[in-house]
């Protein structure tokens, strides 16, 4: 604790620093995942060529592709950039599945309704099928962003900034305290922003609510 009282300020410009590293990419993800999902939602052919590229995508290890992007982006080691796009892109593979799940269980009746009653199919697609799958997408949206916080920390071992600096440096310095409120944080921090996603979710479908007590009710 003495430990902790005396670096204040450190552990607060990291947990910002981790904040922004992690947070970033789900947001980038998301975005590109949801166009990604419904194409591959469209096609068989599309489906299994997506989802299996994504699937590829994830297995490639965090650490490898710390070091392998700046070859790629022309970039430094240390670029804040290789760490938003190599968890952009793990964001992504995780999301890509969910998004094409979450849209194909959408049930028919309600899409041809929609089609019935004239909407195009981009139309359709947001005021329709996209709020249908909210539910399922937060739920892959909570797993990314405990995956992308905990992966920021991963970045300590080549130099990146983030809580994981604590893990490092605690360990070269033989300061369990800095180890263990690292640790902490991290938790804490995954735990907080899984909680505010779960509320984002049910402020967006207050029809799931809806429903959820009429159910009790019968």
């Amino acid at each position: 604790m003495t430990w902790v009282l005396g670096n204040l300020e450190m552990i607060r410009d990291l947990t910002v620093e981790h904040l922004w590293f992690a947070l970033l990419p789900v947001v980038l993800g998301l975005v590109i995942a949801i166009p990604l999902g419904w194409l591959a939602n469209r096609t068989g052919a599309g489906r299994t060529i997506t989802i299996n590229l994504a699937g590829l995508m994830y297995t490639v290890p965090s650490l490898a592709l710390f070091v392998m992007l700046p070859l790629v982006l022309g970039t430094q080691i240390l670029d804040p950039l290789n760490v938003i796009v190599a968890l952009t892109v793990y964001t992504v593979a995780l999301l890509v599945r969910t998004v094409a799940d979450a849209l194909s269980a959408v049930p028919p009746v309600i899409v041809n309704a929609a089609t019935a009653m004239g909407y195009t199919p981009a139309r359709r697609f947001v005021a329709v099928e996209l709020p249908m799958a909210i539910p399922v997408i937060l739920a892959g949206l909570r797993v990314a962003a405990v995956s992308s916080i905990s992966l920021v920390t991963v970045g300590s071992v080549i130099g990146f900034g983030g809580l994981g600096k604590m893990f490092t440096d605690g360990f070269q310095r033989d300061i369990p305290q800095e180890i263990i409120a690292g640790i902490l944080l991290v938790l804490i921090m995954a735990l907080v922003v899984d909680g505010l996603i779960l509320l984002l979710g049910r402020a967006l479908t207050p029809w799931d609510r809806i429903g959820q007590a009429a159910g009790r009710a019968t």
